[in-house]
């Protein structure tokens, strides 16, 4: 066989070998260089999505009453929220349309959790829990005589939705730790009055406890606040429907 065909013949795989990891390398550089090179791949912020503090429960069982008869025939609500890390519960009892001209009374009786260590003052509690009404305050004033004893006093007017007086109330205990506050307002086209704060006081001799489940002192506070009970202002069982009531309710449902 001839030198030259012989000493290509041996050189042959070698020579393919050496193709291959050259070929090899370049493919694995261009890897490299495009992950290098790229751009980075473009992110769309994520907006995280707002979550209320406060968790409503759903088909709620009611602890609390608000029974008005002359009031019998309103809207009336009952609403269980429940804080998400400190546990607290809030009780919202409602008679009445939020947004008209006719008497409107909310209370809220609030348990707290771990979520506070102490209550806030009147006029911020009920700037803070009337904040939709856009509440515009006028200076506190003398406490109220109730059966749950006497009450902070806030008088505030309304500066959206419909014009409105209004007569805010907190009241806050420390054994058991609760608070009860709410507003009771009406429009300014009935008379251009505000609430009279022996209505009110009406209104919460009617606030009774079902059931304190196992709070037992919120049993004792309740049952102390009946023995406290005026019959609005008649000091009778016999006469606890009160002409103011009756009066007032009626002469919103006639505009």
């Amino acid at each position: 066989m001839h030198p030259a065909l012989h000493s290509w013949r041996e050189e042959l795989p070698s020579a393919f070998v050496r193709m291959l990891a050259y070929m090899g390398g370049i493919t694995v550089l261009s890897i490299v260089s495009a992950q290098v090179f790229q751009s980075p791949p473009v992110m769309n912020p994520i907006t995280p999505a707002h979550q209320s503090e406060w968790v409503e429960i759903e088909r709620p069982f009611p602890a609390f009453a608000l029974s008005i008869p002359e009031a019998a025939d309103v809207p009336a609500s009952y609403a269980i929220r429940r804080h998400a890390d400190g546990g607290g519960r809030k009780d919202i009892l409602a008679l009445g349309e939020p947004n008209g001209i006719a008497p409107y009374l909310q209370v809220e009786i609030y348990r707290p959790g771990g979520e506070t260590r102490a209550f806030s003052k009147p006029a911020l509690e009920l700037a803070a829990s009337a904040a939709a009404l856009g509440p515009v305050m006028v200076p506190s004033a003398e406490p109220l005589a109730s059966k749950f004893g006497p009450l902070s006093i806030v008088t505030f007017d309304t500066s959206q939705g419909t014009a409105r007086h209004c007569l805010g109330f907190v009241r806050d205990y420390d054994d058991p730790r609760l608070q009860l506050s709410g507003w009771f307002c009406q429009g300014t086209k009935l008379g251009g009055t505000a609430i009279e704060r022996s209505t009110l006081a009406c209104a919460l001799d009617r606030l009774t406890l079902l059931a304190a489940g196992s709070e037992p002192k919120i049993g004792a506070l309740f049952a102390q606040a009946e023995l406290n009970r005026s019959y609005c202002g008649q000091r009778s069982s016999l006469l606890a429907p009160t002409p103011k009531h009756r009066a007032l309710w009626a002469k919103s449902a006639a505009h």
